[in-house]
């Protein structure tokens, strides 16, 4: 079996390659779903993450062909406290290319890029009941934090609690002492020390036993990852409910990978401690709704997921219309 290491960023023949393998397997793996973008695909591939060193295999036909049965994606750490682990992005196999030993023939060659590099752990995100679990059990993997992905459909012309619709401004649920904004893109930098203490308050979310730790959030940091979302061309819109004085009480985050698509991520969403009990998660969450509708009309779904112990996020969710629709968890091996 022929393993490629790709040079970065790869070429726009190694990145349809690439894609032609996520959307193979996506086909049968994941049909329900909409096929992976492109615009996404290539943002990832060719745009270096903020949190560590991306390395790249593709496995198959030889270098250079555009073709291939296999690929892998794993991101080594370099942010302080993290350089003992490393997260494994993808690792994807065409399904008629299964059970020739493909997989395996990646995974040792990542395998001998993480102990090369020092690492002692990777993780990596499964869903469950699927080709990836099954892989990544027979390899020693164990499932470190069970969580499940959770899905709102989002209506043509979706109103606000006020009654404003994708066509119009959407006015933002009572929230009283609290002023709810909306920014996309960037948080203003006026604001970003108060979001930055605010994404603080997401330390007390459940992690189970992962290895990688919390990182603090500064200013900078928040601006940092935001602009990566940016740069790989995607869009992001943030609501915060925010107090008199300044402080960012809560907010939601929502990103389209590729803005042009029907799927957007909801990412994290947090109420600080001494807000909480206000109905300000649902606030956030409904208004980003209308509004993310408003700017991207061809807008249906939105996806996030939910740690199967973090019961109170479940709730607001499931109040504000979100369905379950598959079991998902963080997978991680010691090395």
């Amino acid at each position: 079996m022929m393993i490629h290491s790709l040079a970065l960023p790869p070429s726009d023949t190694e990145v349809d390659a690439w894609l032609a393998v996520l959307a193979s397997a996506a086909a049968v793996d994941l049909p329900q779903l909409p096929p992976p973008s492109r615009v996404e695909v290539a943002g990832r591939l060719c745009v270096t993450p903020a949190r560590g060193r991306p390395v790249l295999w593709t496995a198959g036909a030889g270098e250079g062909t555009g073709e291939g049965e296999g690929v892998a994606a794993l991101l080594l750490f370099t942010e302080k406290g993290n350089t003992h682990t490393a997260f494994l992005d993808v690792l994807t196999v065409r399904p008629e290319a299964r059970r020739r030993g493909v997989g395996t023939a990646l995974w040792d060659r990542v395998r001998e890029e993480l102990l090369a590099d020092g690492r002692t752990s990777v993780a990596a995100m499964l869903d469950l009941g699927g080709p990836g679990q099954a892989f990544a059990e027979a390899m020693g993997f164990e499932n470190v934090l069970p969580m499940a992905w959770y899905v709102q459909d989002v209506p043509a012309g979706i109103a606000s609690p006020a009654g404003a619709t994708a066509d119009g401004p959407a006015q933002p649920p009572a929230t009283p002492g609290y002023e709810l904004l909306t920014w996309y893109g960037l948080v203003p930098d006026a604001w970003a020390p108060a979001a930055a203490a605010a994404h603080a308050a997401m330390e007390d979310a459940p992690t189970g036993d992962m290895d990688e730790r919390t990182q603090t959030w500064t200013p900078e940091r928040l601006h940092i990852l935001q602009q990566l979302i940016l740069d790989r061309g995607g869009d992001m819109i943030t609501v915060a409910a925010v107090t008199p004085e300044g402080e960012v009480a809560a907010y939601t985050e929502i990103v389209l990978p590729d803005p042009q698509g029907t799927s957007a991520l909801q990412y994290d969403t947090v109420v600080v401690p001494a807000h909480r009990g206000h109905g300000l998660g649902r606030a956030v969450k409904r208004h980003m709704a209308a509004q993310a509708a408003a700017r991207h009309p061809q807008l249906r779904r939105i996806a996030t997921t939910v740690a199967d112990e973090n019961a109170p996020m479940r709730a607001v969710n499931e109040a504000l219309g979100y369905r379950r629709e598959r079991g998902v968890g963080i997978f991680q091996i010691k090395l």
